[in-house]
């Protein structure tokens, strides 16, 4: 058949919410918000679903075949997280699968070919096979996408395709808590391509503090373009802390300028993958001096010399103290950062609960006062359904109930010869 008996939909980020009633399609037709995060619901996905069908018109053709790859999927799905490939009603699948993505798709008057992606929820997915749905993450990493592209370097300077496909990157399915900018207001000022190379720890700190962080992820790409509209070759290396260590590096090509958008999302899920791979090794590992003040390691003869227990004199009434705690947690909306103060003031023991440094989309700062030590305030907060961590300085990061994922998976096979260092 030919090619000019389909209508060709190369889109690799569309978007499509399945409902009880129907399939409806969302095309994104206003670009990318630089490094808004699209989708934070953490839900499992499975791509690369290969489908064909043939119906009575077009509509009917698109729709069974995204009934099929709903089911195709789910076998996927099952066979990652339990062993063994198992089957679900339609009904089921209805209720289970939170998004459709169009990887690519022909429409014919009776036919229907596409690669597409399935999103399902992944509580509900977890509750139906019986496996877990939580997970342990990195500390929040921010992320700086830097790009070098005709001799020029840069990272939020102004908007560049490799920021607006780390936005498109779903990155609840990961291991690592990425902290993503905006890429507006102060951002092109403190995140430019020259912050890459500072080594001050002071400044560091004083960056990651006003964006809840805790270290720095450096991913970075280097394009090259054989002639317009011609092939791209794409250098990718994953870096990591201030002083820009290298994790990974690799090189993708695909044969035409209209497919970068294929080429940088598979050089994100390499990346990604070389992120939690480091992460699982131990390499990803927090510098010290990025939290303050590093501890004080004993000398060999202090630490054997013997230890003198002191007296324990009645002081009466104890007074208990309070504790100034800074929080972090997430706040993809209004609504999220008014439940979570909410949710904080009615910790017993929490006279206030501020939130001081607001980021929508992002990781926002809470300054909490507390009738307790640190760690009773920490038992509160996980006696209330929050996965808590600790950090430095009084600093405490708060998740609800964290997420598992399966397998990351493999690159898209249309992105060319791929070499790795």
């Amino acid at each position: 058949m030919s090619s000019s008996f389909f209508r060709a939909i190369p889109a690799a980020v569309a978007l499509a919410a399945l409902t009880a009633g129907g399939v409806l399609l969302a095309q994104d037709d206003g670009g990318v918000r630089t490094n808004a995060p699209l989708d934070a619901s953490g839900s499992f996905e499975i791509g690369g679903i290969d489908v064909d069908v043939n119906a009575k018109d077009a509509e009917a053709a698109r729709q069974a075949g995204w009934r099929l790859a709903q089911r195709l999927g789910w076998q996927k799905l099952s066979q990652r997280l339990t062993g063994s490939a198992r089957s679900a009603s339609d009904a089921t699948l209805n209720s289970v699968v939170s998004g459709i993505i169009v990887e690519n798709e022909q429409i014919g008057p009776h036919r229907y070919v596409a690669r597409l992606g399935v999103m399902y929820n992944r509580a509900r997915a977890a509750g139906l096979l019986g496996v877990a749905a939580g997970m342990t993450r990195s500390p929040p990493m921010l992320l700086l996408p830097l790009q070098i592209s005709g001799g020029t370097a840069t990272m939020f300077e102004r908007k560049t395709p490799w920021a607006e496909a780390w936005a498109r990157f779903r990155t609840g399915n990961s291991l690592i808590d990425y902290v993503r900018p905006i890429g507006t207001g102060a951002d092109s000022l403190l995140l430019n391509a020259g912050q890459a190379e500072r080594r001050g720890r002071g400044w560091w700190r004083t960056i990651l503090d006003q964006y809840g962080a805790r270290d720095v992820l450096i991913p970075e790409v280097r394009l090259f373009r054989r002639w317009p509209g011609g092939p791209v070759v794409g250098v990718f290396t994953a870096r990591h802390g201030p002083d820009n260590r290298k994790i990974a590096s690799f090189t993708l090509r695909v044969a035409r300028a209209d497919a970068i958008d294929a080429l940088l999302d598979a050089g994100i899920a390499r990346i990604d993958k070389a992120y939690e791979d480091a992460l699982r090794s131990g390499a990803l590992g927090t510098d010290p001096l990025l939290g303050g003040v590093p501890e004080l390691q004993p000398t060999p003869e202090e630490s054997e010399a013997p230890v003198e227990e002191m007296p324990v004199e009645s002081a009466g009434e104890a007074t208990i103290p309070t504790t100034i705690a800074t929080v972090q947690y997430d706040s993809p909306g209004a609504a999220a950062v008014a439940s979570a103060e909410a949710s904080l003031r009615g910790v017993p023991g929490v006279s206030s609960a501020i939130t001081s440094s607001l980021a929508l989309g992002g990781v926002s700062v809470m300054r909490v006062s507390f009738a307790g030590d640190l760690a009773s305030l920490r038992a509160a907060l996980e006696a209330r359904g929050w996965q808590v961590s600790e950090g430095a300085g009084n600093t405490l990061r708060i998740q609800r109930a964290a997420q598992s994922r399966p397998q990351p998976l493999t690159p898209s096979p249309t992105v060319g010869n791929s070499t790795g260092e």
